[in-house]
């Protein structure tokens, strides 16, 4: 078996990579993710420079490749996408094992959000005038959603409470906190938004999540947060931490953010090494050296 995947080969061509983009359409892939992975495969054919054969000896030599140049989790994003690409092709015989990474059960201190810090994003946005961008962290951080899930906040949506969302091939429902729906139905009356989309440009298109990320990180200096935490995903987290820590309702909030795997639930929920320090020395001294004294 192992003979017959190292004599296997194909070539590619560059047609078969402008098809790929239709294929990952038709798999109903988000426009971010089909970017993401037409990028990746523009690497591999620089890779390959003017020999497009490949077999599985290149591919490996591919991966090598990788890892010399790029932090592990960007090598198996890339190697997600090159094995998407195989498949597309065909040639799923070739397919590349991805580098076991061991989980990290803790959350790195420079990188968690905390809520203090949220209020204080969001109290500068407004100090700014940037009311959107503040009601945009706070549907995030009051929802779970994904950051590019925020097309889903229509004005009739907001004003039934619930938000009904369709993304990766799963559909859920998101419940509106009722001060959050007052927030985002004031700002639709205040800028005259009737209907449709509430976060949107000026031009009335809806607003870019990478643009959306910019303008938070500009809120760095004044708000006197990291840059390291200011990305919408965070925010996301954050919800999924203040939610488990009120209710402890893993299942629920696995149903929330839209998860399937409640395994990836666990990381969302996750603590720092710091806090974890804190809560193991508490128990020492309680219970245990407690009774030694």
């Amino acid at each position: 078996m192992i003979m017959e995947q190292m004599d296997f080969s194909i070539e590619v061509s560059e047609s078969e990579t402008e098809k790929f983009a239709d294929y990952l359409y038709q798999k109903e892939n988000t426009k971010a993710t089909i970017n993401k992975y037409m990028a990746d495969i523009k690497k591999f054919l620089f890779f390959l420079a003017d020999d497009k054969r490949i077999n599985k000896k290149v591919l490996l030599q591919y991966k090598e490749w990788l890892v010399q140049k790029y932090a592990v989790n960007s090598v198996n994003s890339m190697l997600a996408a090159l094995n998407q690409f195989l498949e597309f092709l065909n040639a799923g015989k070739l397919k590349v094992k991805r580098i076991k990474v061991q989980k990290q059960p803790f959350l790195q201190d420079q990188k968690e959000l905390t809520e203090k810090e949220c209020r204080k994003l969001i109290a500068t946005a407004m100090a700014e005038g940037k009311e959107q961008l503040a009601l945009c962290i706070e549907t995030i951080a009051c929802t779970g959603i994904r950051i590019s899930e925020i097309k889903y906040f229509t004005v009739e949506r907001v004003k039934s409470g619930k938000i009904e969302i369709y993304n990766k091939g799963k559909y859920r429902r998101i419940f509106l906190p009722k001060v959050l729906q007052r927030k985002l139905l004031s700002y639709c009356h205040n800028n005259q938004i009737a209907e449709g989309w509430i976060f949107v440009t000026k031009n009335g298109k809806l607003k870019d999540r990478s643009n959306i990320w910019r303008e938070m990180k500009r809120l760095k200096e004044k708000a006197g947060v990291a840059e390291s935490k200011i990305f919408p995903h965070n925010f996301r987290h954050l919800f999924a931490r203040i939610y488990y820590k009120v209710t402890k309702d893993i299942t629920g909030l696995a149903d929330l953010l839209g998860h399937s795997n409640i395994n990836v639930t666990r990381i969302y929920t996750a603590t720092t090494e710091t806090v974890f320090q804190k809560k193991l020395d508490k128990i020492v001294e309680q219970e245990i050296l407690e009774c030694t004294t």
